[in-house]
């Protein structure tokens, strides 16, 4: 482990609050009477399986995260896993009402209107969303983090350790969750090796072990070196190494899957927001709305680097690392000017990205990216 990152991973762990805003108390959950920590009762909805050792992993760890830090019980809290986002989403809230929750989470996209909706019918209950855009300023609020700070650094480390000049990057979805991502990763290389190009396939799932993989050896095929990724399983990891090529992996760091490819990889704590969400509600000042955090925070941050990165590497992140979590430098990941990849001015010089456009409006990709 590198020295610097060992420290700042300790230090992010240890700051692991993420400011949810006051405001004045919102009604009690499910249970009759004041809830408590030793009284509260949690549910959780996971789109995967935490075996998956990416995105359902790290919600998971997350959980356990915030039960140690919370002094939970196993008994209060339930997960269901596997949970497809159409009318099983729906069953998976009721049952979880039905068995006496008080706060339910939920951790993909496509649960979001269902959740929505249970929150406008069950108003003593907590509804907290990850990855979504709607909530409400009572009972619903949806989570996510700066996770295109991080896709940043990991570009960096792709664009020094190329040798093609050409990085694969298998995403879920052409939305802006995963086209911020791309933009930033493209924008991190591009900071070290101006002549990167991105080659983008979508596997239009977030969880699909087989497509994400063959998705991974069509870039290979298609002469890229190093392969980035915002799905959810380690399968584009292990085609790099079994192709002889680098990864930069997601959610989790997946250096042991494979330990010959991997340079670093944007990981979570997802504990840090739930931890705060609970802790809003026990106290009563849970205000819905949007929770956002940062790198800076340890929301999110890099993985240590491997011993697969090129010389120099360290260096170069950490100085990033270092303006990107000072609150008072000027720079930021989505500084203009930013070009898209059609040559249309999308950031003005002078002008930096907004969270809304980041978070819903990124429809776009910047110069160098090329979608197969």
């Amino acid at each position: 482990m590198k020295k610097w990152l060992a420290i700042a991973l300790c230090a992010m762990m240890m700051l692991c609050l993420v400011a949810c805003g006051g405001g004045e108390s919102a009604p009690q959950g499910g249970n009759e009477g004041e809830l408590t920590l030793e009284n509260v009762k949690i549910g959780l909805i996971y789109i995967g399986d935490p075996s998956d050792n990416g995105y359902n992993y790290a919600h998971d760890k997350g959980r356990k995260f915030m039960a140690e830090e919370l002094g939970l019980k196993e008994e209060q809290m339930i997960v269901k896993a596997n949970v497809s986002e159409d009318s099983a989403c729906a069953d998976a809230i009721n049952e979880l009402i039905e068995a006496g929750c008080n706060i339910i989470f939920g951790n993909s996209f496509g649960f979001m209107d269902f959740m929505a909706e249970a929150a406008e019918e069950h108003p003593e209950i907590y509804f907290c969303h990850a990855t979504g855009i709607k909530s409400n300023d009572t009972n619903f609020c949806n989570y996510f983090g700066r996770v295109y700070q991080p896709r940043y650094l990991a570009g960096i480390a792709a664009g020094m350790r190329t040798e093609t000049n050409k990085l694969g990057y298998v995403a879920a979805f052409s939305n802006s969750e995963c086209n911020s991502g791309i933009n930033a990763f493209t924008l991190g290389a591009q900071s070290v090796n101006p002549d990167i190009e991105v080659i983008v396939k979508y596997t239009n799932s977030w969880y699909d072990p087989t497509g994400e993989r063959q998705a991974a050896e069509a870039l290979l095929d298609a002469g890229c070196d190093v392969i980035a990724q915002h799905v959810d399983t380690t399968g584009p990891q292990v085609a790099a190494q079994e192709r002889g090529a680098w990864g930069c992996g997601y959610n989790n760091d997946m250096t042991e899957f494979a330990p010959d490819a991997h340079l670093c990889a944007p990981v979570w704590n997802w504990g840090a927001i739930m931890k705060q969400l609970v802790e809003d509600v026990i106290a009563g000042e849970f205000t819905g709305g949007i929770h956002l955090g940062s790198m800076a925070i340890g929301t999110c941050y890099l993985s240590p680097l491997t011993d697969n990165v090129a010389e120099g590497t360290e260096e170069k992140i950490k100085a990033a690392y270092d303006k990107i979590v000072d609150e008072n430098d000027e720079f930021d990941v989505f500084n203009g000017p930013i070009y898209d990849n059609e040559g249309n001015l999308q950031i003005a010089e002078g002008e930096k990205a907004s969270d809304e456009l980041i978070a819903q409006n990124m429809t776009w990709l910047v110069k160098g990216v090329r979608v197969d």
